[in-house]
């Protein structure tokens, strides 16, 4: 899915570029610990600095994070209004400042009726090289699109009364004359539309409602999805299920009137990879409701469950992006989809099944189920010859008692892999923070009646005992799990974001991938 936003990027001065609103950025150069704030422009536009220069020095505009200061008519300048927007200090700022400032201006525009602006690519040589470290042309421009992008993203898309604020042109206005850098500022920007794109769709897809999103339309609206950008899809239900034993998987979906869908997409390279290469798997949880079975619930923000299916969102907005980006490796997704329904039919607490594995587990609590559903999904990957797995799911509220809503958490079993997806902060800006997944933990899943029991022994250590039970689906492949529980969903709206689902993955998990590229 594409949004409808155009998306234009320009070299020339962006005091010369007619537009109602003209956003610029600016860091505070102050060093000392209680030095007063000195904002600078990130700009070399001589008319842009003269416009906002008795403002910058007048005190009122501290050029903090997500700050903004709006000038009217700006004399020289094209623009109707300039809006000025702090990225906060020069010495710790980096291009993940540079997305949220992005945000900021999309968000400022959208409730004043502005529905076209401009943004002025930062650049670094406007300040004393001291002051700043050097902005990468092409990590800048993309962190441009992306923010831009996600910014633009409102959730509330039911509202009878809804008033569209959707932006429908954004342009980055690069000042720079240099062919080589306009070619890397080139191709960040069009890398940034496609992932600002996919994270999107993943947000637009975790939005639903799940009477709307049931697992059969989670299927329809991913097999849609590739269909457009070239990637094979199937869709299975129950009767495939049930022929590949995914035992699990069965027993979490037999307690919902909604069918389950089991999807299978793959990306194939151009030009095949190299014998021996890697395989990719992603494995999604793709709960489209979780009232949590027979052990149901609370009430209370059970209405926020429909979100239990952000990891296979995350998987499928990976994939789209993928297929643009194109790199070369084999890269197959699994998206495991059911509803976890209380009911006459529904798994109980005591009960025994068996995985498509052969491994048997002991259920001690029916809204442990998103490890049941990866289960199958992660041993299935293997059986169609993937190499790496890596998984996403909102699986524990405890990820959130152990790192706030801030990092999400990452569980591996192999130090290469992780620091593959490690690497991919510098780019994508996207916090995960690892945790310990060591064989010592096992025993508190071990069962008294079974192979492992689906929770842990006690309250302590939740995250971690959810990533042992995949651990040992995993096996000895290389293997990560994404916890993204405390992150999936933003409570509050943000200067740079709205409140709602954040798609949170999209981004690094394509960089993960491409790290394997040949």
């Amino acid at each position: 899915m594409l949004f409808l936003m155009t998306k234009t990027l320009l070299f020339q001065d962006p005091a010369s570029f007619t537009t109602p609103l003209l956003a610029v950025f600016a860091v505070d150069i102050a060093t000392g610990k209680d030095e007063a704030p000195s904002p600078a422009l990130l700009s070399t536009s001589d008319a842009l600095a003269n416009a906002a220069a008795p403002w910058l020095g007048s005190g009122e505009f501290k050029a903090g994070l997500g700050e903004t200061l709006l000038l009217h008519s700006p004399a020289n300048a094209k623009a109707e209004r300039l809006l000025v927007i702090g990225l906060g200090k020069a010495k710790t700022f980096s291009v993940h400042d540079v997305r949220k400032g992005a945000g900021v201006a999309v968000r400022f525009a959208k409730p004043r009726g502005i529905f076209e602006l401009a943004i002025a690519f930062p650049e670094d040589k406007a300040l004393a090289d001291e002051h700043l470290e050097t902005l990468p042309c092409h990590r800048t421009a993309r962190a441009l699109a992306e923010g831009a992008l996600v910014a633009d993203f409102d959730i509330d898309i039911y509202r009878s009364d809804r008033k569209d604020q959707s932006i429908r042109s954004v342009s980055v206005i690069a000042h720079e004359g240099d062919k080589k850098s306009q070619k890397e500022i080139q191709e960040g920007f069009d890398e940034g539309v496609v992932l600002g794109d996919a994270q999107n769709f993943a947000r637009s897809l975790v939005n639903e409602p799940g009477n709307v999103l049931t697992p059969t339309e989670l299927g329809k609206r991913t097999k849609a999805m590739c269909e457009s950008f070239g990637i094979a899809c199937e869709v299975h239900s129950i009767d495939k299920i049930l022929e590949l034993k995914m035992g699990a998987l069965a027993a979490v979906t037999q307690g919902s009137s909604e069918p389950p869908a089991l999807i299978v997409m793959r990306y194939e390279p151009a030009i095949a990879p190299p014998e021996g290469s890697p395989v990719l798997a992603l494995v999604g949880k793709g709960i489209t409701f979780d009232t949590g079975g027979i052990s149901i619930k609370p009430a209370d923000n059970m209405d926020k469950m429909k979100y239990d299916m952000a990891g296979a969102a995350a998987m499928i907005g990976a994939m789209q992006a993928i297929a643009q980006l194109k790199p070369n490796v084999r890269v197959m997704s699994i998206v495991c989809s059911c509803e976890n329904m209380p009911d006459g039919k529904a798994f109980k607490p005591g009960d025994v099944i068996t995985a498509m594995s052969g491994k048997t587990i002991e259920i001690m609590n029916t809204d442990a189920e998103g490890r049941l559903v990866l289960a199958d999904g992660l041993h299935y990957a293997k059986t169609l010859g993937a190499t790496h797995l890596i998984n996403a799911a909102t699986l524990t509220g405890a990820i959130g008692v152990a790192l706030g809503l801030l990092n999400a958490g990452l569980f591996s079993n192999d130090d290469e892999t992780t620091q593959n997806f490690l690497n991919g902060y510098a780019v994508a800006g996207e916090k995960f923070w690892r945790m310990p997944c060591t064989d010592d933990y096992r025993e508190q899943i071990k069962s008294q009646i079974a192979d492992i029991m689906n929770t842990g022994g006690s309250r302590y250590g939740g995250a971690i005992t959810a990533a042992m039970f995949l651990k040992e689906f995993a096996e000895e492949t290389p293997w990560i799990h994404l916890d993204i529980a405390g992150t999936a969903w933003i409570d509050d709206n943000k200067p740079w974001q709205s409140r709602g689902p954040s798609g949170i993955g999209v981004r690094s998990i394509t960089e993960w991938v491409r790290s394997y590229a040949k």
